[in-house]
C-alpha cells in the first residue's frame, strides 16, 4: 500500500521534476521526528485567510475538494512550524504580509488571482538563481533539489506546500485517482474521457 511518505516523494514530479532543498528537507525531517531548528511559527488569524484563500486559489474545488476541503491550509502551517528552518518561516511570513499589506483578502476573485500572478512572475525571475543538484534520498535514489542562498521564495514554497498537503490528503488521493489494491498481471488499459488515473 502507498503510505504517505512515499505519496510526498513522488509529488517532485507534480513540480517539474525538482523539488527545492528545504521542502525535501522539511519531508526527512518530519519522517524522521527530528525538529526543525528554528522559532516557533505560528500565523494571525488573518494571515491563516490569506493561506487559505492562495492555497485555494492553486487547487479550487470542482467536482473535486478543493485545497481547503482537504485541510491543506492546516498542514502548511504545520509543516511550516515543524519542519522548516528559519529562512523558510521568515520568507513565507513576508511573502504573507506582502499579500495583506497589498490588500489581497479585500479584492475580489479575480483580482486576488492577477496579484498571485504578479507575485508568480516575480518568483520565477528569483528561482533563476537557484542552483539544481542531485540529492540524496535513498539507496538508489537521487532526486533533483533546488538551492538558493537566501530563503525559497513564498510563493514557491506554497505551491510545493499546497500540492504536498493536497495529494496526501485522503480527500486529494481519493477524488484524483481511482484505488487499485492489487493490480496483478500487467493489462494495459484505456482510460475513457474523464477518467481518473490509477494509483497504486
Amino acid at each position: 500500500m502507498l503510505t504517505r511518505r512515499d505519496a510526498i516523494s513522488q509529488i517532485a514530479l507534480m513540480l517539474g521534476g525538482a523539488i527545492t532543498a528545504p521542502t525535501l528537507m522539511a519531508m526527512e525531517a518530519k519522517h524522521s521526528g527530528k525538529a526543525a531548528l528554528a522559532d516557533t511559527f505560528s500565523l494571525s488569524e488573518t494571515q491563516r485567510k490569506i493561506v487559505a484563500a492562495v492555497a485555494e486559489h492553486i487547487i479550487p474545488k470542482t467536482s473535486t475538494p478543493g485545497a481547503i476541503e482537504a485541510g491543506v491550509p492546516a498542514f502548511i502551517e504545520l509543516m511550516l512550524n515543524d519542519c522548516y528552518k528559519l529562512p523558510e518561516q521568515r520568507s513565507f511570513l513576508k511573502g504573507v504580509s506582502d499579500l495583506d499589506k497589498a490588500g489581497f483578502l479585500s479584492q475580489n476573485a479575480s483580482g486576488q488571482v492577477a496579484m498571485l500572478k504578479l507575485v508568480e512572475s516575480n518568483t520565477k525571475e528569483l528561482m533563476n538563481s537557484y542552483r539544481v543538484r542531485l540529492q540524496k534520498v535513498g539507496d538508489n535514489v537521487d532526486k533533483e533539489t533546488l538551492e538558493g542562498n537566501t530563503g525559497v521564495p513564498f510563493w514557491r514554497l506554497i505551491k510545493e506546500l499546497t500540492l504536498l498537503g493536497y495529494f496526501t490528503s485522503e480527500k486529494g488521493v481519493t477524488s484524483s485517482f481511482e484505488y487499485v489494491t492489487v493490480p496483478g498481471k500487467f493489462e494495459p488499459t484505456k482510460l475513457k474521457p474523464g477518467q481518473k488515473a490509477y494509483q497504486y
